[in-house]
Order: structure tokens, then C-alpha cells, then sequence
């Protein structure tokens, strides 16, 4: 659950629930859509929830907010170079990340981003795994994107030239404490 100005959200484990309540959460990512020029940055919705629950090592997730399914996330455990991260297991990489065309400009990005950092936290608990944060890459074109992630506390490390949509910067949410200045 993460919240910014009001705005709640949570995140529905697709691979946790019942086969009804798997196929009523699917049908609502298979409505979910891009704005024009987005699919640059994000794959088609339903083919990334169902590539995640095919994969043992992806955790997709539905981004819920007032009732309504409004996005989707996916953490994958021993994949972080794809952010261009040093070491595949040292962070759980929040890959496939969106926020439906209908519920964009609603201040939902940040919060839903802040939640997947405390899901990643709770499976590396229930996993006894040593992931330390969360580790993403964002294509420089993208500044909304780049503004909600800093919103929800994730920080720069540095550019990454490995995505297919051009140049990517790489950023980070670790599970420590924020140092207070």
C-alpha cells in the first residue's frame, strides 16, 4: 500500500490469488492501455502479467487504487543487471511498470512505485534472500516517469545504454533507512 496527496494504492499479487480472482484481475489488465508513444517504454499489459506469473523468478502485480485496477508492475529476483545494476542479486528489479492511459496525470506513478519497494521487502524477508533494494531503469524521454520514481525515493545511479529505447537512467530504492541530514 503507498499513498501521495491522498491517493492510496495497492498492489494485488497476481501470482498469490485464486484462479477466479486471477481471471477477473487479468480481464481488467487486458483493458488497461498506453497513451500513443508509450509502448516505446512498456510492453502490451497482458502479455507482461502473463509472461511474470510463467516465470518463477517474476512477481507481477496489479496497481489497485478506489476500487479500480489502474496499473501493473512486475519485481523479478536475480535480474538487475537488466537495469544495468553491477549484480544480478543484489536487488530485485521493478521492470514492466504502468499506469493505465485513464488514471495518468493522477498522481498514482509515485505511490504504486513506493509500494512495490515494500512488496520487494516483504519477499526478500519470506524468501531469506540477500536483495538489498529495488533497482529500475526509466528511458531519459520519459520525465514523467523520472519525477515519480525520485517522488517515491528512488535515487539516481547513473546512466544505462542497454535498453532498447534508447538511453536509460538507472535508479535505485535500498530497504535501509534514508540517512536524515
Amino acid at each position: 500500500m503507498g499513498t501521495e496527496a491522498g491517493h492510496w494504492v495497492w498492489l494485488i499479487p497476481l501470482r498469490d490469488l485464486d484462479a477466479d480472482a486471477r481471471a477477473i484481475h487479468l480481464g481488467a489488465v487486458a483493458d488497461m492501455s498506453l497513451l500513443p508513444g508509450q509502448e516505446r517504454f512498456v510492453g502490451d499489459p497482458l502479455r507482461m502479467a502473463l509472461a511474470g506469473l510463467a516465470e518463477e523468478s517474476r512477481h507481477p502485480y496489479v496497481v489497485e487504487s478506489a476500487g479500480d485496477a489502474v496499473g501493473l508492475l512486475t519485481l523479478q529476483a536475480g535480474a538487475a543487471g537488466l537495469a544495468g545494476w553491477p549484480d544480478d542479486q543484489g536487488a530485485w528489479l521493478l521492470r514492466g511498470f504502468l499506469i493505465d492511459r485513464r488514471h495518468q496525470g493522477k498522481g498514482l506513478a509515485a505511490p504504486a512505485a513506493a509500494a512495490a519497494v515494500e512488496a520487494a521487502r516483504r519477499l526478500t524477508a519470506r524468501r531469506q534472500s540477500c536483495e538489498s533494494g529495488v533497482v529500475l531503469s526509466v528511458n531519459e524521454e520519459n520525465p514523467a516517469g523520472l519525477s515519480a520514481y525520485r517522488r517515491a525515493g528512488f535515487v539516481d545511479a547513473g546512466p544505462y545504454l542497454g535498453g532498447a529505447a534508447g538511453p536509460q537512467r538507472s535508479m535505485f530504492h535500498s530497504f535501509a533507512p534514508a540517512a536524515r541530514a
